[in-house]
This record gives structure tokens, C-alpha cells and sequence, in this order.
């Protein structure tokens, strides 16, 4: 096989996993009704646009970043305020996807956790906060 055969061939790869992993990213979108709870929850209905259009560009920018290295020499202070709107996203994601699923509730009945909901809530979101801070101050400092 020749060498232009073969980087015809990783692209391809590398298109088809980015078009399945883009796929499935906005069919989970979609099932949670993301936009749109956000949409209701701050009452901006008008502006849901605007919603939308921060998740592409979010998106978009990131993919980039990734692809080419962008980096952006900053202070670790200022990492803080992006390290904010990244912890809040993923943290809705996660409690949309757990409020569709229903995970917690069918989690704490089978293992009959029901007391010690509140305990098992909270040891969830302190695991995530330090696993990400281990992450980030720990195993990829720069």
C-alpha cells in the first residue's frame, strides 16, 4: 500500500470516529433536553439561540484547540474562571443524564441505600471535585 493510500485511510478513520463521536455528543443532547432545560430554567426563552450557538462555538473552539495545540499562556489564577464554566457544564450534563436515567434512586433501592442518600449524594460530588483537582494541580501541571 502506498503512503497516499494509507493517509487516505486515516483520514477516513479519523472522520468516520469524529462523525460517530459527534453523533452520539448530540443525540445525548437531544435524549436530555439539555438547551432546552436551560432554556426553561433561566426563563430566556427568546434566547435560546443564543444557547445553542454558545454550545457550537464551544464546541467548535475546543475541537480546534485540541487539533492544532492551541495554548494560551495564562496565569493559573485566570484557569479559574473557564475551570468554572467547564465544572458547571459537566456537572449538568451529568445531572441531566442521572435525572433521565434515574440512576441514584434505582442505585440507592438496589443496594438498599435509601438512609444514606444524602450521604451517597454528597461523596459523589466531593469524589468529582477532587478527582478534578487532582487532575488538574496533580497528574497535569504545566
Amino acid at each position: 500500500m502506498t503512503d497516499l493510500a494509507g493517509s487516505i485511510l486515516v483520514a477516513m478513520a479519523g472522520l468516520a470516529g469524529g462523525f460517530s463521536v459527534g453523533s452520539a455528543f448530540v443525540a445525548l443532547l437531544i435524549v436530555l433536553d439539555l438547551v432546552p432545560r436551560l432554556v426553561q430554567l433561566t426563563r430566556a426563552y427568546r434566547k435560546s439561540v443564543i444557547f445553542e450557538s454558545a454550545l457550537l462555538c464551544g464546541v467548535l473552539y475546543w475541537s480546534c484547540a485540541d487539533l492544532f495545540g492551541w495554548v494560551i499562556p495564562l496565569h493559573a489564577g485566570w484557569l479559574l474562571i473557564p475551570s468554572l464554566f467547564q465544572g458547571i457544564f459537566v456537572g449538568m450534563f451529568a445531572a441531566a443524564l442521572t435525572e433521565v436515567l434515574n440512576v441514584i434512586p434505582i442505585v440507592a433501592k438496589r443496594l438498599r441505600l435509601d438512609p444514606f442518600l444524602f450521604a451517597l449524594l454528597i461523596a459523589m460530588v466531593l469524589g468529582k471535585v477532587v478527582g478534578s483537582l487532582v487532575d488538574w494541580l496533580v497528574l497535569q501541571p504545566k
